[in-house]
């Protein structure tokens, strides 16, 4: 699509981990075999810190320091970017990330795979104050998430009522809103966290495939709109 051939290619990164051993070892093998082939260099990367870089993929590259949210599949986590390769883990998930919730949250409901934008596709037409679903360590002054009660509380409250169109809609609408207002929670501790010390102005970037979610890019937008008044 590029017109760019694979003599034009200097460098070959792939993923290393973390993440499935089996897709892991196929792109290792096709990244090492096109760099023999090639004799150019090989880059091994890390996942996470291939998410957490993302955003110098834009043309506003974001400068250090920065504070991640990075919100996958496989994982949930605050990250302080102080430097490039100078990391600090601030909080993470102590069960399921929250990709992962929509994904058990969805298999519950009969919805297919990958389950948040089956739910987002549903929650547009839902009552999001339809459930009142709990959320986990919201209270607590901590960085740390916690989303496997969630799935427990949608596979209860499934059971004693009609799994019909109105219910999943409703349902799928209440748990986005409680999924968008523990991550816009704990982000906020974060930033109020890392304000407190220098009062010191810093970027916020949100990372992951569960960051393409609409209904979330509104809430992390307002939180942005909050914070800058």
């Amino acid at each position: 699509d590029t017109g760019i051939g694979l003599n034009d290619i200097d460098l070959i990164a792939y993923t290393a981990g973390p993440g499935l051993i089996g897709s892991l070892v196929v792109g290792e093998t096709v990244a090492k075999t096109i760099s023999t082939l090639l004799d150019i260099e090989l880059l091994p990367m890390n996942h996470l810190e291939g998410h957490i870089l993302a955003p110098g993929l834009e043309e506003d590259v974001i400068e250090p320091p920065y504070l991640c949210l990075l919100v996958s599949g496989g994982h949930t986590q605050l990250w302080l970017i102080n430097e490039m390769e100078d990391y600090v883990l601030l909080g993470e998930t102590r069960d399921d990330a929250a990709g992962e919730a929509f994904d058990k949250g969805a298999r519950i409901l009969g919805l297919g795979y990958p389950g948040g934008p089956e739910i987002e596709g549903k929650a547009k037409y839902g009552d999001a104050e339809a459930f009142n679903l709990p959320q986990p360590l919201t209270k607590e002054d901590n960085l740390n998430f916690s989303f496997s009660g969630l799935k427990t509380s949608i596979n209860l409250i499934s059971k004693k009522n009609d799994i019909n169109n109105i219910f999943i809609k409703n349902i799928s609408a209440s748990f986005q809103k409680c999924i968008s207002e523990i991550l816009i929670i704990k982000l906020n501790k974060a930033i109020e966290k890392l304000r407190q010390p220098n009062d010191k102005d810093f970027s916020v970037s949100i990372v992951g495939g569960v960051a393409n979610n609409h209904y979330l890019k509104n809430s992390f937008e307002k939180l942005r709109s909050d914070n800058l008044k």
